[in-house]
């Protein structure tokens, strides 16, 4: 097993992410950096090798007092969102650094798509919740249970 550290185990992550992903001028790749005190949130177009927004909490305009807080997260979501707006750039491909899915970074692309970014994710992730909900209110273990222990006093008998 190999000896390595979180940082180490993150950056492998990301290049296996980033092999994949690409963002283009018509859809850019929207990077999030997040370290203990701040969040970092970039929209780039790899064709080009170019910055077209940026935001992040160590920003003195945007008031914020800690970077490091979900809040501050939701905060840089919605800025990065607003900028994208007014360059024009309505649909971003999420690039999550190598980071989990969760936390920080899940509420600055929560507040991202809130705010306007990629308005068919929103559309999509309602609907699967609508779906989801109905379903597991049912209960369905119950009656099958009952059935099979029909079927097994009928057999004996």
């Amino acid at each position: 097993m190999a000896n390595r550290n979180r940082a180490e185990v993150r950056t492998a992550v990301h290049r296996r992410i980033r092999r994949k992903l690409r963002g283009t001028t018509v859809r850019p790749r929207l990077a999030v950096y997040r370290s203990l005190n701040h969040i970092y949130a970039q929209l780039i177009d790899d064709e080009k090798a170019q910055t077209i927004a940026a935001a992040s909490t160590t920003e003195k305009s945007l008031g914020l007092q800690s970077g490091g807080n979900i809040e501050a997260a939701r905060k840089i979501g919605q800025t990065i969102a607003e900028r994208a707006l007014a360059a024009g750039v309505s649909s971003v491909v999420f690039d999550r650094g190598g980071y989990l899915y969760h936390g920080r970074v899940k509420a600055l692309t929560d507040a991202a798509r809130a705010a306007g970014l990629n308005k068919n994710e929103i559309v999509e992730s309602e609907e699967a919740s609508a779906v989801v909900e109905p379903e597991a209110e049912e209960p369905a273990a119950k009656p099958k249970r009952k059935a099979k222990e029909k079927k097994k006093a009928d057999a004996k008998e």
